[in-house]
């Protein structure tokens, strides 16, 4: 039996908070940032993205990003 290669982790971080303002992105209070966690792909961190998007529809403020670790921890990887 072959072992499955393994797969490299692109680590993705998922986070939210509220915002100053509408027009940008600044947090009202960053002692009050939501970190949701980091997730080992884009898939998993998306799934987390939206059910904390949508669990926050009502509250206009409040925004959820995420971030591309592998991207900050790796930039010359393509």
């Amino acid at each position: 039996m072959a072992a499955e290669p393994e797969q490299k982790q692109l680590l993705h971080l998922v986070f939210g908070g509220e915002l100053s303002s509408l027009e940008g992105v600044t947090f009202k209070d960053l002692s009050k940032l939501d970190i949701v966690g980091v997730f080992p792909n884009y898939a998993t961190a998306h799934a987390a993205w939206k059910a904390k998007a949508q669990a926050t529809v009502d509250q206009a403020q409040t925004r959820y990003f995420v971030v591309h670790l592998h991207r900050l921890l790796d930039p010359e990887a393509a």
